[in-house]
């Protein structure tokens, strides 16, 4: 009996509280004419609406890239989209911050350690999930063209384990040339 009293108790509470948000009015012109005025903001796309662009440069040429959340070079969650071309390469490289990634099509094969080494890969076809830790040292290459979704917390920074193989950095060339 005293459990039932405790939930009636409960959802009288919670009756009220919602009454008396659903009919709370702004305290000011500007409140109001803010909450009219500011735009929704999209919530859910179909693959054909992503607005796709060039990769960062911190990623080797040739593939696209989409913010589908956040702000993937700030504080906070984010969710990417990358789209790579067969053949793909991303030299080894870490994160500061844990990286999740799901494959949407194509194969990803990822390798872990700080030297490419090709031989003993995970091939993750669409479906496929892939978590790092913060810090782990990995690279990975793509069989056909290939999707990604990338998800975790800002910002998303790619260290890699030989400065020459960041993209960002100018190339040397030998001298005379």
């Amino acid at each position: 009996m005293m459990t039932k009293r405790i939930v009636m108790a409960c959802l009288l509470l919670s009756a009220v509280a919602f009454a008396q948000t659903s009919n709370a009015k702004p305290s000011t012109k500007k409140a109001e004419a803010t909450s009219k005025s500011a735009p929704a903001k999209k919530t859910a796309w179909n693959p054909d609406e992503i607005q796709w662009g060039p990769a960062p440069p911190s990623l080797p040429a040739g593939a696209q890239f989409a913010v589908l959340e956040g702000d993937p070079s700030k504080p906070g969650l984010f969710t990417i989209r990358l789209k790579a071309p067969d053949g793909y390469k991303v030299q080894p490289h870490w994160h500061a911050t844990t990286e999740d990634l799901t494959v949407i099509s194509g194969t990803f094969n990822v390798g872990m350690g700080p030297k490419w080494d090709q031989s003993h890969p995970t091939s993750l076809s669409a479906g496929g999930f892939a978590s790092m830790p913060a810090r782990m040292k990995h690279f990975a290459w793509t069989s056909g063209e290939t999707v990604l979704q990338v998800h975790g917390n800002g910002p998303f920074v790619i260290n890699y384990v030989n400065p020459a193989d960041n993209p960002v950095q100018p190339k040397k060339t030998a001298p005379g040339k």
